[in-house]
């Protein structure tokens, strides 16, 4: 199994629009930023964690074939916007692609984006996805795939577990039935927006207490803001980086 970074930034991206601070301004590869998603790659097969509104650039950049499920976090713009693009892996292919999330989630993308799993044939648009709500483990292309029930704030958000590798992006709080489900882990990558505290996301400080309490073999730090230089990352204790655009981890 192989997971690429798609996205490793924050809702604005970096850099950020109208902003030259030092981070924005960087002529280092590892701090331009688009909006957090990740590939999994099994088996032959590509699953795509979040559409964010970077995907189009995204596929093309990391030679993306095609797409064969999805799986959604949460409804925030800059984690499904770019579910449109999933079009065009639709007009080669022709397959109507699974994607799961939770209750809530689905129900915002189908409101939103009803086109894409409704069709339109008033216009010509066939249906490009189903949709699939999971709150318990269920099975993917030989791969078991754990929903992680976290807390974005007040709204609920979902991660993924998947063998040895856990995604938790976008949250500030998991509960201690998600906890359990999050031992033994290789690779965590996880919320970590900035130095400074925020209401809605686990700052740096506080996603390194939750890599103590998990102590997974290496830890990634991702969506990550223009406060966070990549060169910083001698600052982390060993085994935690930073994440960056098209960064490739094998398991």
């Amino acid at each position: 199994m192989k997971i690429t970074i798609l996205g490793s930034g924050t809702s604005t991206g970096v850099p950020m629009v109208g902003c030259h601070c030092p981070v924005c301004s960087s002529s280092d590869p590892k701090d331009k930023r688009t909006r957090s998603s990740i590939m999994i790659e099994t088996a032959g097969k590509y699953i795509l964690v979040d559409t964010s509104p970077d995907l189009r650039r995204q596929a093309l950049r990391q030679r993306i074939p095609y797409i064969d499920a999805v799986l959604l976090t949460h409804p925030h713009a800059d984690h499904i916007n770019g579910i449109d693009d999933l079009r065009g892996f639709h007009f080669i292919h022709r397959r109507v692609i699974p994607c799961h999330g939770s209750r809530t989630t689905m129900e915002a993308v189908q409101r939103n984006f009803s086109y894409i799993f409704r069709g339109l044939e008033v216009v010509g648009y066939s249906p490009l996805m189903e949709a699939h709500i999971v709150n318990e483990p269920f099975a993917l292309f030989g791969q078991s795939i754990v929903p992680i029930h976290l807390y974005h704030g007040a709204m609920p958000a979902t991660g993924y577990r998947i063998d040895g590798a856990a995604y938790l992006t976008d949250c500030s709080r998991i509960p201690e039935s998600s906890l359990s489900l999050l031992t033994g882990l290789d690779i965590l990558i996880m919320d970590a927006l900035r130095y400074t505290p925020h209401e809605n996301h686990f700052n740096i400080e506080g996603a390194l207490r939750i890599v103590e309490q998990l102590k997974p073999k290496r830890a990634i730090l991702t969506h990550l803001t223009h406060e966070v230089a990549h060169g910083d990352e001698s600052r982390l204790p060993v085994g935690v980086e930073f994440a960056y655009d098209g960064m490739e981890i094998a398991l």
